[in-house]
């Protein structure tokens, strides 16, 4: 299956010879192996890690100009996950996010993208000074999410925009729903543009067929990937997958070098390094135990009344084409309550915290290192907010119509760097946004820095300000003003 040996790790390797040689640093950082530390984190992380925490030099290789152990490591990935090269990112997979975009599109180049983009994507727009072009996803009206855009979506997309220099998809979303991503891979490229993929929580398909189909596997040509996210690298450190041809690897390794530190994190690479090796090695099983896991709570969920956690049954729907069962969407509407109330009883009075909240729903992501007594913990408090609330609140409906797609004036990026004036939200009707607006459920931006505030738009927020929903994007934190361009 793989042409490398899987069960290296060069850079985690590479640094326990540097430690085992018990090098006398001269070099940065400051705090030399732990010596020069605050004695209260260094007791509470130990030295080990402190230890490891070292510069660029030969023995440990240069992220910018690999050539040793981080090059093979790169090598390595690609390996693991089908690609021709794997790029290390310490800057999250916000910054592969934005290297991904920045290298195939430029200064007034149309990109295609979803309208339920990461934030992370509207700035490697502004970065790169590309003109989006936006697709609207499937909403589940009845959860209150956002899914994939469909292949039709794209296909119409590009038939009005043939022009565009590349399509952007989310692969899969969030909550774990994938689109056909192969399908859409093969319209993209028809047009003989590359096909780019924001899969920050997807790093673990492909390693189980029990999983939907990876943007590699899909023949995508570059996708980020969170790999802290799911199979255990620590945070912020990401993979960027590219595929040569309609991408050129070297003119993403220029643009890697251009947004990332020159003094990289050699723990987060030398877990970023392990992370692959697991998955690669043993993924498989791993993932097994993990589905197993995550169904057995989803269906245990299911019996309790008043709360609801999709599966399988949402495949066929608009935008659903696959799903990942290691996502456990709890939708609490049947209990009155919204997602951040449930959000915060868990956090607050069973001292759980799960992963996202929003208006309907709680997202806890499942992995390997869950087990069936932290499942049954859940349960176990599900259960009691059930018997608490189920039947003394009023059951919440259908999420709120989305205002259509506003007009866009200029892009983002000129948006962006313009001069702009606060105003009343009420009194922006017909002014250009400098500012976002957006809200949950179901993550779609309502207005862009760039685009044309409508009446539709105001009275969209109003209404979701009166069902409580929180909208964000504006440096008023109450929304009562938005920036306006002059």
């Amino acid at each position: 299956m793989y042409k490398m040996d899987q069960t290296r790790t060069p850079i985690f390797e590479s640094l326990m010879e540097y430690v085992n040689r018990e090098t006398i640093p001269f070099h940065v950082p400051g705090h030399k192996k732990g010596d020069g530390m605050d004695d209260r984190f260094k007791s509470f992380v130990g030295t080990n890690i402190l230890s490891m925490d070292v510069t660029v030099f030969k023995l440990v290789d240069s992220l910018h100009h690999p050539t040793g152990p981080i090059k093979e490591a790169m090598k390595l990935a690609a390996d693991a996950y089908g690609s021709d090269m794997a790029f290390i990112s310490i800057h999250g997979t916000s910054g592969a996010i934005q290297a991904m975009i920045m290298s195939v599109v430029g200064e007034g180049d149309k990109i295609i993208v979803p309208r339920n983009v990461h934030k992370s994507v509207t700035a490697g727009i502004i970065l790169s000074g590309a003109t989006p072009v936006f697709m609207q996803p499937e909403v589940d009206k009845n959860i209150g999410i956002a899914h994939g855009v469909t292949p039709e979506t794209v296909e119409a997309t590009l038939k009005k925009h043939p022009d565009a220099k590349a399509v952007l998809v989310i692969n899969p979303t969030y909550y774990g729903v994938a689109t056909n991503i192969k399908k859409i891979a093969d319209i993209v490229h028809s047009y003989d543009i590359p096909l780019i993929v924001d899969e920050a929580h997807g790093p673990h398909l492909g390693f189980n067929e029990k999983l939907p189909m990876s943007a590699m596997q899909a023949g995508a040509d570059i996708c980020a990937q969170s790999t802290h996210k799911i199979i255990g690298s620590m945070t912020q450190s990401s993979f960027l997958q590219v595929r040569a041809g309609r991408v050129d690897i070297n003119r993403v390794q220029q643009v890697m070098n251009l947004l990332q530190t020159t003094s990289p994190s050699y723990p987060l690479m030398a877990s970023l390094d392990v992370a692959r090796m697991q998955i690669a090695t043993k993924g498989k099983e791993l993932l097994d135990m993990a589905i197993e896991l995550a169904e057995y709570t989803r269906n245990e969920v299911n019996k309790i009344p008043g709360l609801y956690c999709f599966g399988h049954e949402v495949i066929g729907r608009p935008g659903a084409y696959a799903f990942d069962p290691t996502k456990i969407t709890i939708t609490a509407k049947g209990l009155g309550l919204t997602g951040y109330e449930l959000d915060q009883i868990l956090a607050n009075e069973y001292h759980i915290q799960v992963e996202l909240s929003d208006l309907y729903n709680i997202l806890c992501v499942g992995s390997f290192g869950d087990t069936k007594e932290k499942m049954d913990a859940l349960l176990n408090a599900l259960r009691e907010i059930s018997d608490k609330y189920y039947g003394t609140r009023p059951v919440k409906g259908d999420v709120l119509d989305i205002p259509a797609i506003p007009e866009r004036a200029i892009t983002p990026r000129q948006a962006f760097n313009s001069t702009k004036t606060p105003v009343s939200l009420s009194e922006s009707v017909g002014k250009v946004s400098g500012e976002f607006l957006l809200a949950y459920p179901p993550g779609i931006p309502i207005v862009c820095p760039g685009e044309i505030i409508t009446q539709e738009i105001i009275d969209y927020v109003q209404a979701l300000k009166d069902a409580g929903l929180y909208v964000q994007g504006t440096e008023d934190p109450g929304v009562e003003k938005i920036k306006v361009v002059l």
